[in-house]
């Protein structure tokens, strides 16, 4: 306790250096390849992606991001194994951020798109199995998080490949391709309305509701994405009836006035998936950062952690000033880099990583949004055979998840014994 109170300042001014870090790092990693699929597509410019990603992600993680965060992130390991040695917890939650954020450097720099919840799980494992001991681990939630590595990317792979098929076989594999999508691009605005809603109502919007009081269950969450749906569906119709044929633009290409409805579905989509994405990954930023701010607050090791909206404030800063400033890498990697992306490609990925966040959500399967998003991408590459796919970034980007876990369980280990040799 007299650690606690001797060092309290400085240790919670290094917690939140550490904790924006890893805000930044999300931000270059993660929301990157959020909005990768619009700037591939060429529906958004990376500007343009930035500056929706600036308000959305930074609305999503202070709006609705409050959520009343558990000590310890993910469940991983017990916080009262501590109670005794609170400094310790202190110790172990600065390395894990520290740890993580380093990682995600490492991996934005490379332009690998890696889960920044696998980095920041990895950072606590580490910290735990060696600082505290390998029983204190809780082994069978980190079993079901590297089981995510399989299926999220299989599950969202799978439904992006059966989308894209569906908008060749309706759209563009026909005689008239405009006139099928002016006909068929409201149902799948519906569809993406739908899926968009239940990912922000499930997975962002639930913690401000709880916050106020307010429960929506399964059945009321469908009604109200069946409203925005149709909302989304109507309003879409009306911009789509004012896009009209360009004879010359399609002399040159068959399919460019089709992929000019797709890029409109496509902004749609890069603004709610920031939405729904700032409100449900900043904890990775923040929920080891209030950690700490309790036990320094306290002097004590407690099982929840109120989170402060300074705290809010500041993972919201650091995730949109990491996009701003180095997530152009991860962008083109995604969009770029795995195979070409058009509007209607990108609007088939988004809308199966969306489905796949609304199926894990409500089914309580751990997933990565990052894992996720490039099994989509993958699925409609491969909708166009195995050639249009890059397996050479491909092969990187899975060493790079294998390797996520332990760098980031390797780094904390070095970093808490660094910080219990500083300050005990």
């Amino acid at each position: 306790m007299s650690v606690l109170a001797q060092h309290g300042d400085l240790l919670l001014i290094l917690a939140c250096l550490f904790g924006f870090f890893m805000a930044w790092g999300v931000g270059a990693n993660d929301v990157a390849n959020a909005m990768g699929t619009s700037v591939g597509s060429r529906a958004l410019t990376v500007k343009q992606a930035i500056m929706i990603a600036i308000v959305f992600e930074f609305a999503g993680a202070y709006l609705a991001g409050g959520e009343v965060t558990s000590t310890i992130r993910k469940g991983i390991i017990d916080p009262m194994l501590l109670a005794g040695t609170p400094e310790l917890l202190v110790y172990g939650m600065m390395s894990a951020l520290l740890a993580a954020g380093c990682w995600l450097l490492i991996a934005s720099l490379m332009g690998w798109p890696v889960s920044t919840t696998h980095s920041i799980v990895g950072a606590i494992v580490g910290f735990a199995a060696v600082g505290i001991g390998v029983d204190a681990v809780n082994w069978g939630k980190v079993g079901k998080i590297v089981a995510s590595w399989v299926v999220s990317p299989v599950l969202a792979g799978s439904l992006s490949y059966g989308l894209f098929k569906s908008v060749q076989k309706l759209i563009l594999d026909t005689d008239d391709p405009f006139k099928n999508a002016k006909k068929y691009v409201p149902m799948y605005m519906f569809a993406v309305g739908f899926m968009i809603s239940m990912v922000t109502i499930s997975k962002g919007l639930k913690h401000l509701l709880k916050d106020s009081g307010i429960t929506i269950g399964f059945m009321e969450s469908i009604g109200w994405a069946i409203a925005c749906g149709t909302v989304v569906a109507l309003i879409g119709s009306y911009f789509l009836n004012r896009i009209k044929r360009d004879e010359v633009l399609e002399k040159q290409n068959r399919f460019a006035n089709v992929e000019r409805l797709f890029a409109v579905l496509m902004v749609c989509t890069a603004c709610a998936m920031a939405f729904a994405h700032g409100s449900n990954d900043v904890a990775n930023a923040v929920g080891p950062l209030a950690a700490i701010v309790g036990v320094l607050k306290t002097g004590a090791v407690g099982m929840k952690s109120t989170m402060p909206s300074w705290i809010l404030l500041l993972g919201g800063l650091g995730i949109v000033i990491g996009l701003a400033t180095y997530g152009f890498k991860v962008m083109a990697t995604i969009g770029k880099k795995i195979t070409e992306l058009t509007p209607s490609r990108g609007f088939a990925a988004e809308l199966g990583a969306a489905t796949t966040v609304v199926i894990a959500s409500g089914t309580g399967l751990p997933i990565s949004t990052t894992h996720t998003l490039v099994g989509a991408v993958l699925g409609v590459g491969f909708a166009r055979g195995i050639g249009a796919l890059n397996m050479r970034v491909i092969g990187t980007i899975f060493m790079s998840w294998i390797v996520t876990l332990p760098a980031g369980a390797g780094l904390a280990i070095m970093f808490f014994f660094m910080f219990k040799g500083m300050f005990s």
